[in-house]
């Protein structure tokens, strides 16, 4: 039975890749009569399908789920936007009786929702193009030391090469002339639902997440990635897209370019995404109030605990 107090709750259910988040989200929007909310930043594009694991509608067991499919793979789709996007969502769901649950491993769109961005000015195309070509010739590694030495504290925060976000803390400090890291008492309030959402985290043994990763990469290749990602630049995505610069499909932009052999594109994009579940298991231990879940969302163990916790 479903306590009142329980009813107000908003649930998000995170973790590394892999790790069975889908699963379990369902189960508890099952349970609690959800709807779930995609919280992963490769999901939301249509047309990127194959190695992002979005949940089949026979996954889905007539669980309404909520921007999956969502923009056009060519839009610079943003965490704010997500965030927008997100809460928008989550007052509708509640319009209706309906619990909002929150299901995916981009962290940082989570964090955004809870604590929302500063205003920022529109994107310059042609500084970010300048920034593009320094990060093709000299690597995201030289972006991040060119922003240690303007902006150390911006710097510190950001994994060297997500380039993505330290480009944005580069524009900002050339468009601007500010600090990135001065900006965070300028951040808007956070929405008052805020303080409602229950934060749980998937943490699975680190042995077979990496070979659930390894395991899932091959079938990917398997399923025809390689010809959905030529389908994609075919009809005008940009291989320097948000959607295709993402894990699971830069690797296979760079084969089809002739930048590597098929084997090593496999061989790589494991590897990328075994670091990127790791770097996903780091973010998430920085987050305030997390309700940690040893083990897989799929397995029935992992189920129980959740119910334990949401359910009197």
């Amino acid at each position: 039975m479903v306590s009142s107090s329980s009813e107000k709750k908003i649930y998000a259910i995170v973790g590394p890749t892999a790790s069975g988040k889908t699963a379990l989200g369902v189960e508890l929007a099952l349970k609690v009569g959800g709807e779930i909310i995609n919280c992963d930043s490769v999901q939301i594009y249509r047309e990127i399908r194959i190695a992002t694991a979005k949940p089949t509608e026979e996954e889905k067991r007539g669980v309404p789920h909520h921007l999956i499919d969502y923009v056009d793979p060519n839009v610079n789709y943003t965490a704010g936007d997500w965030a927008r996007d997100a809460g928008e969502k989550i007052v509708e769901i509640e319009s209706r009786g309906r619990t909002p649950i929150l299901v995916g491993g981009t962290g940082f769109y989570l964090r955004t929702l809870r604590r929302p961005l500063f205003e920022s000015p529109k994107t310059d195309e042609q500084l970010r193009e300048r920034f593009k070509a320094i990060r093709d010739v000299r690597g995201p590694e030289y972006l991040h030391r060119m922003l240690r030495k303007l902006d150390p504290e911006a710097a510190e925060k950001l994994f060297p090469r997500d380039h993505v976000r330290v480009i944005r803390a580069l524009e900002y400090f050339f468009q601007t002339g500010e600090l990135f890291s001065e900006q965070q008492p300028n951040r808007a309030d956070p929405p008052e639902f805020v303080d409602r959402i229950v934060l749980f985290v998937l943490n699975p043994p680190r042995a077979e997440l990496y070979e659930r990763i390894n395991m899932r990469t091959k079938e990917h290749f398997r399923n025809g990635l390689v010809d959905e990602v030529k389908h994609l630049l075919e009809t005008g995505v940009s291989d320097d897209s948000n959607a295709l610069g993402s894990h699971g499909y830069r690797r296979v932009c760079e084969y089809l370019k002739g930048e590597r052999s098929l084997e090593s594109a496999v061989e790589k994009t494991q590897q990328d995404i075994r670091n990127y579940a790791k770097r996903q298991l780091t973010w998430f231990r920085r987050e305030q109030g997390a309700i940690w879940l040893d083990g897989f969302g799929d397995t029935t163990a992992v189920t129980h605990r959740l119910f334990r916790s949401v359910i009197e």
